[in-house]
């Protein structure tokens, strides 16, 4: 667990950092008003959701790397020609959507622009996770937010109105850079190969899996926010989004040790494979158990006075969404066993679509009644349905037994402990 221990530490050190520039972003733009930040929400969920369902390519060329021991230069150069060909269809379709889908989603134009490279630096990064270069990941997921936040600077500079659509031109022109150092890192580095069509089309199946897998499962994520908006409208979407972007922090925890894990959960040896990802999700649900209850009262107190009174129900959201996110922990990792090692991506989509299901049914009923704590309930009770039948479908594959993944080894993660703080 040595290296494993060190990339858990470059990952997590990463992702803070990267929190603390996202958090200043959406800093800005919550103080605009609960409406602006209901706006900026609505489009970043819109962006997810389209990285997701073309996130195949990049896990396909990790696991050529990680399980198979591969240097697939042909299949990266195929990847990123249909990355740009999905990109400009994207692009279409988001101009119609921002021409007729209301004014929550009128803005959706400047994510056109990015679109035709959206997809390259999420598949590209695939090359270091596969290979668990920690550091070159960290370089590609500081960039956007540095990027973003210069932009901001930049535009005030130059003496620009204080608007969401500052923020959200500068969000899309770092995207945009990003993914031109992205494809001259993979260049330079011989990752980036004559397009191998036939690579690619063996790849097929399980990108498209991957893909329809990763968007369920972030609509399982995302689908509050659009029911909220629907419901509520912008304004309690903008308070409900903060609520969420806060309990998120739990996972960067969680995504941090199934990151650095990620190239040993998906290991020929299946009894190692099994252990790492048990341990994996000991770690991820006792850490995030420990930190929800000073978060949430981090939050309680900062909330209200940082942003102002207009966000307070948001703190309500958040007590309800974080035992559900803390559970849901465990999720990445043994998602990470069913797709890398097993290499059956079926069982999280199917998965994901249950979650996905129970989270709109709940929805349904909850957020009319109950507002964004309606939202948030749903959440809740549809993680950890999820990750209780999970860990029963691991076990059952993986032939562990329940007794081993429901009790965590004390000793083992006192030493995984001790070696992240020895880590360098």
């Amino acid at each position: 667990m040595d290296s494993v221990a060190r990339g858990s530490v470059v990952n997590l050190v990463t992702r803070l950092l990267a929190v603390a520039l996202g958090l200043a972003v959406a800093l800005y733009t919550a103080r605009l008003g609960p409406t602006q930040q209901g706006a900026f929400a609505l489009f970043t969920a819109v962006e997810s959701l389209l990285l997701a369902l073309m996130s195949g390519f990049g896990v396909a060329v990790a696991r050529r790397i990680s399980h198979h021991g591969e240097r697939p230069a042909g299949l990266v150069g195929a990847s990123v020609v249909a990355c740009i060909a999905a990109g400009l269809v994207s692009a279409g379709v988001l101009v119609l959507v921002s021409s007729f889908a209301g004014d929550a989603y009128r803005s959706l134009w400047l994510l056109a622009l990015a679109a035709p490279v959206m997809f390259v630096t999420p598949n590209l990064s695939g090359l270091w996770l596969g290979s668990g270069r920690m550091v070159a990941l960290a370089r590609l997921t500081l960039g956007a937010p540095v990027l973003t936040l210069v932009g901001i600077a930049a535009a005030h500079l130059m003496g620009a109105m204080a608007a969401v659509g500052v923020v959200l031109a500068a969000w899309v022109a770092a995207r945009i850079g990003v993914a031109g150092a992205a494809l001259i890192a993979a260049a330079r580095g011989g990752w980036i190969g004559r397009p191998n069509g036939t690579a690619l089309r063996n790849e097929q199946r399980f990108v498209l899996v991957i893909g329809a897998t990763n968007l369920v499962g972030l609509l399982n994520y995302k689908v509050d926010i659009f029911l909220v908006e629907h419901f509520l409208g912008l304004a309690p979407t903008g308070v409900y989004s903060i609520a969420v972007m806060v309990a998120e922090l739990l996972w960067l925890v969680s995504s941090s040790v199934t990151t650095a894990a990620y190239a040993r959960i998906g290991a020929r040896d299946a009894r190692e494979s099994a252990r790492i990802t048990v341990r994996a999700v000991h770690a991820s649900v006792l850490l995030l158990c420990a930190l929800s209850p000073p978060l949430w009262a981090l939050a309680a107190l900062v909330v209200p006075r940082l942003l102002g009174t207009g966000y307070a129900t948001s703190v309500l959201a958040l007590a309800v969404l974080l035992p559900g996110v803390a559970v849901y922990g465990a999720a990445s990792a043994l998602s990470a066993w069913f797709t890398n090692h097993a290499g059956r991506p079926l069982v999280p989509a199917a998965l994901a679509t249950a979650s996905l299901a129970i989270n709109v049914a709940v929805s349904l009923l909850a957020i009319p009644r109950l507002g964004i704590v309606g939202g948030a309930l749903a959440t809740t009770v549809s993680y950890v349905a999820t990750v209780a039948l999970a860990g029963w479908l691991f076990m059952r594959a993986s032939g562990t037994p329940a007794a081993v993944l429901l009790r965590p080894d004390w000793r083992a993660l006192g030493a995984d402990i001790a070696r992240l703080r020895t880590a360098h």
